[in-house]
């Protein structure tokens, strides 16, 4: 596949361009479709604030390009909206923290207090990779369970001899 990073799926500004690299794409199949998926979630993953409008394109994009990616695989059956979520997601972190407040350790933790299960803890985050876990786990949630993004202001960490 020819244009097989973000960068340049984005330079395809023709209708020419496109149907090329839908062709080539649906000529790889399974391999060309992960390529493209994976340097999405790469974006999203790596995207801060000035970036969203920029990857939201991107999936926009992708998904008039490739509408049906259950062709590709029947686990892609619901990327889009999954990628669509996981955006939103993280703009809304992104909107509801300030650049100020961003700096330190934050950490994302997941629960569901109605069954016996093991609570679900990623520590020692820095904003953007938080803002990401949480924007990646939020659409996923189960009835009755909840998600927290939350900056951690003090730490005492003791390690075993």
């Amino acid at each position: 596949m020819t244009n097989n990073t973000l960068a340049d799926f984005n330079k395809l500004t023709t209708a020419e361009a496109e149907a090329l690299f839908k062709r080539e794409v649906l000529s790889e199949g399974f391999a060309g479709f992960r390529r493209l998926l994976d340097s999405l979630t790469d974006a999203i993953k790596a995207s801060c604030d000035t970036d969203m409008d920029t990857v939201e394109q991107s999936v926009a994009k992708a998904k008039r390009l490739f509408p049906e990616p259950v062709d590709f695989s029947p686990s892609w059956e619901k990327i889009w909206p999954e990628l669509e979520n996981t955006i939103a997601a993280k703009k809304h972190i992104f909107a509801n923290v300030s650049h100020v407040d961003r700096a330190g350790e934050w950490q994302v933790i997941m629960d569901n207090p109605l069954v016996v299960q093991e609570v679900v803890c990623y520590p020692a985050l820095s904003f953007e990779d938080a803002a990401y876990l949480y924007a990646y786990f939020r659409p996923k949630l189960e009835k009755s369970e909840y998600i927290r993004l939350q900056k951690i202001q003090t730490v005492i960490q003791e390690i075993g001899s």
